[in-house]
């Protein structure tokens, strides 16, 4: 099972992390994604994956603005927007002009390989002293766990990074993570109507987003509270075209099925595991009925606790909650639900994953 949604940075997980994914791993966790919602947790999430718990379990990043955190004076938006711009440039291979990427290659190619070899510690295919970024793509051996013969790039489902060509972040391109990681989606963002910041700053970097994503061909992580027609018509309003997750989805059936015409799947957690979440269940049930493939599991560690554990920090081995849930209201198995769910998330954020 895979956690789509885990705050790995913030205490008092951040402390402890090494602890904190041996737990998950223990409880059956083989994944986890970590939205970043500020340009401090950028930072901290620009390192996980050269740490030696990147090892334990894999972990992919998103980069965001929350709106909880957004400020309030409306001068200093632009200058934050222009800094996350920066941040996603630099660190994302542009997905739509993949063939450029290794043509126009840096000299210094170390990240290219390091991509290649780094998605899994048993790849080593790749030509250890490959001086030019065509070579690297083009010149991976089939050990490398089926990398392509086209400049196109590794076509690898190595342990989730995508074409080299297609989104792996590389030194050799100021990237945000290391050769192991991946900036796999755009996000934390979204719209909130229950924080003093002025909506209209809100859809504003919402907006900003969503261009920035359909640019890299990145999807989108948006949260929400009591703005689910704000939302729909931002997304009506923007030119992006790609998917994404609402994340901690609560809502109708009715509305759910809007975002899943939209293509967009559905962050399910610990709201599902409280008896009093009844508009939630009754949605729930009727998409593991008929749109299994729209759901994806989350925790929101170390928030949103599951029901018998508030007053403590939520946990990603805590997931092992809402797939009980999500059986108790169907008919499916645990271990399968786990396997739904996690192809789900290969889908939408890491399409060459398996």
């Amino acid at each position: 099972m895979i956690d789509s949604h885990s705050h790995l940075n913030l205490a008092p997980l951040g402390s402890n992390l090494t602890e904190v994914l041996r737990k998950a791993k223990q409880n059956g966790v083989k994944r986890i994604m970590v939205p970043g919602i500020t340009p401090a947790s950028w930072k901290v999430l620009s390192s996980f994956n050269s740490q030696p718990y990147c090892d334990i379990l894999p972990i992919d990043t998103a980069i965001g603005l929350h709106p909880y955190f957004l400020p309030k004076e409306r001068d200093e938006i632009p200058p934050l927007l222009k800094q996350f711009e920066e941040a996603v440039a630099g660190g994302v291979v542009n997905t739509k002009e993949s063939l450029s990427v290794a043509e126009g290659a840096l000299p210094n190619s170390q990240g290219f390989l390091a991509v290649a070899q780094g998605c899994d510690p048993e790849a080593q295919g790749c030509s250890s002293n490959a001086q030019g970024c065509p070579l690297v793509a083009q010149g991976c051996s089939s050990s490398a766990q089926g990398c392509s013969s086209s400049a196109q790039g590794c076509l690898s489902n190595a342990h989730g990074c995508p074409p080299v060509a297609q989104g792996c972040l590389s030194s050799a391109q100021g990237c945000l993570s290391s050769a192991k990681g991946c900036l796999s989606a755009i996000g934390e963002t979204g719209l909130d109507g229950h924080i003093p910041v002025d909506m209209n700053v809100q859809k504003q970097v919402l907006h900003a987003h969503l261009d920035i994503a359909d640019s890299f061909g990145l999807p989108v992580i948006l949260h929400h509270r009591k703005s689910h027609h704000l939302l729909f018509e931002a997304l009506k309003a923007s030119s992006f075209e790609g998917r994404g997750v609402i994340h901690a989805f609560s809502g109708s059936t009715d509305v759910a099925k809007r975002y899943i015409d939209r293509g967009f799947c559905l962050g399910i957690g610990g709201t599902i595991t409280y008896e009093r979440a009844k508009k939630t269940k009754d949605t729930v049930t009727y998409l593991l009925r008929h749109h299994p493939e729209s759901i994806l599991l989350e925790t929101d560690a170390p928030d949103m606790p599951m029901s018998g554990r508030q007053g403590q920090p939520n946990m990603p081995h805590y997931l092992t909650d809402v797939v009980a849930a999500l059986s108790g209201l169907s008919e499916i198995e645990p271990n399968e639900i786990k396997t739904i769910t996690s192809a789900n998330y290969a889908r939408l954020f890491k399409p060459f994953l398996f």
